[in-house]
């Protein structure tokens, strides 16, 4: 990786681009610690240290520690994520957007302007809701003794400046896209949970290193250290695990030649819904512990019982493992959401249908319906496998966690996101200077 990042700087187009890249997300480190106007970032901190269920952590971290500062930009780049995913679900709801998919280049380019004004709207609507409920917990400043006006008018102000930052950070996203390296929203992501990473580990080391004894805080160390490497081992082989099904097509005439016969293949990855399906189970156990602090509200009997089985603090905890059960559920999840994720974003139908079209087969199957269901059989499989390596790389914090209380918000969906993101953009890296270092038939 180190290589190739020495040779990108060699070439002033791509040092250009990385450095580009570089200044951005320092502009975004930056904003991470400009308040919010009108709220009262110690108390509000204290609040944050306060929260014991949880349902925040992941928030936190995937906003560099914004949110429990509560900067301009707490909101992060999550309403532009959600305003995707929507988008990606309405497109095949949707007969229009679905036909705007398939306009090409235009099509994409009025999907994108669609989603741009969705993420403003979730962006409106989340920080309305967030400010309401500071406001109405004493975390904006002078709020309980404001007047109706003025209570309107701080609200106004700190909507205005949460929603201005959510649309900065897309605007920055799309800005690394286009004059930057990678993908500008994804590196925004992992940029602001790389910057938790210190903190994590620091706390892991003062936990079980600091003060112990020589032998124990080697082994200690030799084991957070392994387990580390061996999640992101696992992350690595998961993304890039592929199944590639072979593809045959048939030679047929075409004005005076013979064309065809040629040999390609559908590369299946194990892997195929990314970092989605823990994303989707996370948020569906924490919104009810979400609404609850929001409410400042942790229930009594039945409902505070529940709230202990959705969090994740109580789980894998020896002393009590009944509340493990909410971990069972979240396993579940993660894998239902794999194959609903991977049944909306691949048709294995269309794809029969289309190398129908082209003359193409799988040698041994039928075309047409055969194709799908072979190809469903096999997706089906796949997909299991790669369900299993996420709950496994998802789970595994949360067992560690609960077994020695290790207290970090670094967790399986982080490290996932980081090495994909890394990897893409190596990727990219690569690719880029392939095409400028390649001669092809020039040297013979």
């Amino acid at each position: 990786m180190f290589t190739t990042l020495k040779n990108a700087f060699k070439i002033k187009e791509l040092r250009q681009k990385i450095l580009f890249t570089f200044a951005m997300l320092v502009v975004i480190r930056f904003g991470s610690q400009l308040p919010v106007p009108g709220v009262d970032g110690n108390v509000f901190r204290q609040w944050f240290s306060d929260q014991s269920n949880g349902a925040f952590s992941f928030f936190d971290a995937i906003t560099g520690g914004s949110f429990s500062s509560m900067s301009i930009l707490a909101l992060n780049i999550t309403p532009y994520i959600t305003s995707s995913i929507i988008m990606q679900l309405l497109t095949i709801a949707i007969p229009k957007l679905e036909e705007m998919q398939r306009d090409g280049e235009d099509g994409r380019k009025k999907i994108v302007s669609i989603t741009r004004y969705v993420t403003v709207a979730l962006a409106i609507i989340q920080s309305t809701a967030m400010a309401i409920g500071f406001g109405h917990q004493g975390y904006l400043e002078g709020y309980s003794t404001m007047s109706g006006g003025l209570k309107a008018l701080s609200i106004i102000c700190s909507v205005t400046a949460l929603t201005a930052g959510s649309a900065f950070l897309m605007w920055v996203g799309e800005r690394i896209t286009e004059k930057g390296i990678g993908n500008g929203i994804s590196i925004v992501l992992v940029i602001n949970i790389i910057s938790r990473l210190p903190e994590d580990l620091k706390t892991l080391f003062d936990q079980f290193v600091f003060g112990k004894a020589p032998a124990t805080a080697i082994l200690a160390a030799a084991i957070i250290i392994a387990i580390i490497v061996a999640m992101v081992v696992l992350v690595i082989i998961l993304n890039d695990g592929t199944r590639k099904i072979p593809v045959q097509y048939a030679n047929k005439v075409q004005g005076r030649k013979m064309v065809g016969g040629q040999t390609s293949n559908i590369p299946l990855k194990v892997n195929t819904a990314g970092v989605i399906p823990v994303i989707f189970a996370q948020s569906l156990l924490q919104l009810p512990l979400i609404i609850s602090s929001f409410a400042g509200y942790n229930g009594t009997g039945v409902w505070s019982e529940i709230l202990k089985y959705l969090n994740s603090t109580y789980w894998c905890n020896p002393k009590q493992l009944k509340y493990s059960i909410g971990l069972l559920v979240y396993i579940v999840l993660i894998v239902f959401f794999a194959y609903f994720y991977t049944s909306i974003t691949f048709n294995p139908l269309m794809v029969a249908d289309n190398m129908k079209k082209q003359g193409g087969f799988i040698p041994g199957i039928r075309p047409g319906k055969p194709t799908s269901d072979y190809l469903n059989r096999v997706l089906n499989y796949i997909v299991f496998i790669g369900a299993i390596g996420l709950t496994v790389v998802a789970v595994l914090p949360y067992i560690f966690s609960g077994v020695f209380n290790a207290n970090v918000s670094f967790g399986g969906t982080s490290l996932i996101i980081i090495v994909s993101v890394v990897l893409e953009t190596m990727k990219q890296v690569e690719s880029q200077m392939l095409v400028r270092n390649y001669k092809g038939f020039l040297e013979k």
